[in-house]
């Protein structure tokens, strides 16, 4: 790749090539209306065409970058017609049909490298794109981090805010089985994986606001995926230095079962020891996940989604230099660290779906699922730090070294917490379709059983005293008075909390299409309830009810532009969970109230051709005001609720995304989000929150080499404004309120690509075993950014000033990665 190229990118994606004579695959199942495989299918686009085989399987090969029509045709069914369909060059696109006797023309959609357009709102993003975009955590959440109104300051971890929430705001479903987070994770280096398995993964949807009636009970987000049914047999492998995975996908030869199954394995040494903490690092990360679907009869189908995840963490800190201040008086924190951190994380999913399809037009679907984690949190942590001044004259043999070392201070972190948690889930789900009018709806109850111990405390001898927390109680009047209270922790909690939750909710949605004066119009009206009781030892037993109205309408009008805009919103609600019941010091209250959230979401979408290819500009304005916000603190990944509704909150932006084909055969984007969100706590008046994030950019970019097209480059660039929570403990917001800095990453991958879809080998070439085979480099933090989470305060023993001492994220780290699949 040309240096010129890549400058011209950071600038803005000016630089593009035209290749001419490109295609991409279209491929799948065509099935009858009782959804059996429908063989001799004729398809067919221009002069090209192909049959389906006995087993209702075809692939086609199509032009790429370019709108086309196929047809799907077979004698005693009607015809099915996908209309303007522009597909990436060498992309493969899977399209499932159904030919039944009524005529179906798939019209007003249109499929281009930005994924389906859509009128109720949800993201689409390529399975392709979340497998081989580089990311310290490459995945699904790597992707969703550079889209609009999405925002994370943690390369290490998978979790990330919407639109002014916080990481407990968002919904994640696959295949219809939502899934949940390990409870005790207080830094993104604990984590470990996602639960969403990407080489699993058949189609990505994300919704930051303004979702559907049939999503759920959270504020800001839902991520929705489906997990893929083979339609074949192979198997996957990717290998790096930061672990492994393998996926088998198999299909029995009466295509009646069907398995998914992956295998993951992650070490974040190579991350980790890249920080300036000096460690003895060795956690295991580990899973395996299946998803299985056997079809009884044409009817009847039964779904199987297994997990089971072993997180085993641990981690022995020896020390740490970070070097901080300004160029004319440089400062340098030294710590020395004793002890180690044992944390595991156990959990494991088992669900059960039940598809029923009593005729082509009503579905009914029964879904049980129970979840189940054992979480331990054992550390003792003692730091021994002095504060001094950077050797920065060039000559010297301790160039960046400590020196005139002062304020010296210990610190002693030690915690016992353990958390056992059971959450079953019973749903049933249906769909009645008539032409364009689709009548959806669906009842739930969980059941939530928390048996959690929290012992954990810091103390802090510092400047030659002991620091007892900033509270009335502890006010040191010596000389005047005589100081006689108890030594204490600096921050401590001692809880013991056996908490069981009972939730039934339900939905009912509308949805309909119209056309009015030649222009479409979509609208979808729902509404959702919930009521839930909290009981357990020692707390009185309380029962709530919410109500939530949602709405969604979309129109395209027939102009010569394609358009399409959108109006949604209604009222939210977040009914507390575990986690929000619990305040700062592990004291349970029942009587915590649902989060309430008004959303107004206004969005534009607008496909154009520019340089002969196809892009799309979605914009969207939104508008949240939320009441009984429950109030929190955030360190690192680490959530704790005041748990008393004691505060009102605003949240409103703009987000921009252009997306397509700047390189021909690829798919590129850039985002811009702007945010604001402050809440105002006990009438003391508006003040940033937490995931008060004002401007957030983002760039992903594919590229290759037009000689050597199988050289491909993905880079994806992030800059965020930094968001409040510099402070130290104890302190209030409306008296200080430092912002972190901002955040600023790279990262970079570049592949070769030995064996794809469209680059095979005859039998006597080794390389013919392989259908996919890709090796390259990843540079994480291209630029060696410093980057920074939390920060540790310390003091000064001559000035008695606290300084804020950056704890810094990951430098430049350098993977190696091989993928294949069999």
């Amino acid at each position: 790749m040309k240096c010129s190229k890549l400058i011209t990118l950071l600038v803005f994606f000016g630089f593009t090539l035209y290749i001419s004579a490109q295609t991409a695959t279209l491929t799948g199942i065509v099935l009858n209306h009782s959804n059996d495989p429908l063989k001799e299918v004729n398809i067919t686009t221009g002069s090209t065409g192909t049959f389906s085989d006995n087993d209702g399987f075809y692939s086609l090969q199509v032009p790429a970058d370019k709108p086309i029509s196929v047809t799907f045709s077979h004698l005693g069914h009607k015809n099915v017609i996908l209309e303007n369909l522009i597909l990436n060059t060498n992309e493969v696109f899977e399209f499932n049909p159904v030919l039944s006797t009524d005529a179906i023309q798939i019209a007003g959609v249109t499929i281009t490298p930005t994924g389906n357009k859509t009128v109720t709102g949800i993201t689409t993003v390529s399975p392709e794109i979340v497998r081989n975009i580089p990311g310290a955590n490459a995945g699904v959440e790597n992707i969703l981090k550079l889209l609009p109104g999405v925002s994370s300051s943690n390369e290490l971890s998978t979790q990330y805010n919407v639109r002014g929430g916080n990481y407990d705001e968002n919904l994640v479903y696959v295949n219809e089985i939502e899934v949940y987070r390990p409870f005790l994770v207080r830094s993104a280096q604990q984590e470990g994986m996602s639960f969403v398995n990407s080489d699993m993964v058949q189609n990505v949807r994300f919704s930051s606001g303004g979702f559907q009636a049939k999503y759920g009970d959270k504020l800001s987000s839902v991520l929705d995926i489906s997990y893929k049914k083979p339609s074949k047999t192979s198997v996957q492998l990717d290998l790096s230095f930061l672990g492994a995975s393998a996926t088998v996908e198999t299909i029995s030869k009466n295509k009646k079962l069907s398995t998914i199954s992956g295998i993951r394995y992650r070490d974040n040494g190579l991350l980790v020891n890249s920080q300036e903490t000096n460690t003895n690092f060795n956690p295991t990360f580990a899973d395996a996940q299946t998803f299985t679907t056997y079809r009884f009869s044409k009817k009847f189908h039964l779904d199987f989604l297994g997990n089971i995840s072993i997180n085993d963490y641990q981690n022995e800190p020896l020390n740490r230099q970070t070097n901080f201040g300004t160029i004319t008086e440089p400062k340098s924190l030294v710590v020395y660290y004793q002890g180690e951190e044992n944390n595991k994380y156990n959990t494991v999913l088992g669900a059960l779906k039940g598809n029923y399809f009593l005729n082509e037009n009503t579905t009914l679907k029964l879904i049980a699922s129970l979840y189940h984690t054992t979480e331990e949190e054992y550390s003792d942590v003692i730091a021994q730090y002095v504060l001094g001044s950077v050797d920065n004259d060039l000559s010297s043999d301790s160039f960046g070294s400590a020196t005139n070392l002062r304020g010296i201070g210990t610190q002693l972190n030690r915690a016992r917490n353990e958390l056992d948690a059971l959450i079953f889930n019973l749903s049933h789900k249906g769909n009645h379709t008539i032409k364009n009018k689709v009548l959806e709806w669906g009842v739930k109850y969980t059941h939530e059983d928390i048996r959690d111990q929290l012992r954990e405390s810091e103390f802090i001898d510092s400047v030659g005293f002991f620091v007892r927390p900033p509270l009335p109680e502890f006010n040191n009047n010596q000389p005047e008075e005589p100081f006689e209270s108890p030594l204490v922790a600096y921050d401590g909690v001692n809880a013991k909390n056996f908490v069981k939750t009972d939730r039934f909710s339900g939905f009912v949605q509308f949805s309909n299409r119209l056309n009015i004066a030649s222009h479409d119009v979509y609208y979808n009206l729902g509404i959702r309830a919930q009521h839930w009781s909290v009981s357990g030892e020692n707390i009185k037993t309380t029962s709530q009810t919410v109500i939530s109205p949602r709405g969604q309408v979309s129109l395209k009008p027939n102009w010569k532009r394609d358009m399409l805009f959108r109006l949604s919103g209604g009222l939210y609600h977040q009914p507390p969970f575990y986690r929000e019941l619990r305040d700062q010091t592990g004291t349970i209250n029942p009587d915590v109230k649902a989060q309430e959230s008004i959303h107004l979401v206004l969005g534009n979408e607008y496909s154009f051709n520019l340089w002969e290819r196809p892009f799309t500009l979605m914009s969207e304005l939104y508008y949240k005001k939320l009441n009984h916000v429950n109030t929190y603190t955030l360190e690192d990944v680490r959530i704790r609720y005041v748990a008393n509704n004691n505060a009102q909150a605003y949240a409103y932006g703009a987000d921009f995304r252009l997306n397509g084909a700047f390189v021909p055969g690829t798919e590129s984007w850039v985002s811009i989000g702007f945010l604001k969100t402050e809440e105002n706590s006990n009438n003391r008046g508006y003040t940033a929150r937490p995931s008060d994030q004002r401007l957030k950019f983002g760039i992903l970019y594919q590229d290759y080499i037009p000689e050597f097209p199988n050289f491909k480059m993905y880079l994806n660039l992030v800059y965020n404004t930094g968001v409040p929570g510099g402070s130290p403990n104890y302190t209030d917001p409306y008296i200080y309120n430092s912002r972190l800095r901002d955040y600023k990453r790279a990262d970079l991958g570049i592949s070769y690509i030995f064996v794809d879809g469209n680059r095979t080998y005859q039998k006597n070439h080794w390389l013919h075993r392989f259908k996919e085979l890709s090796a390259g480099f990843e540079i994480f933090n291209l630029f060696n950014n410093q980057n920074s989470i939390t920060n540790t305060w310390v003091r000064d023993v001559d000035s008695k000033q606290q300084f804020a001492v950056p704890n810094f994220m990951t430098s430049r780290v350098l993977n190696l990665r091989l993928r294949m699949r069999f």
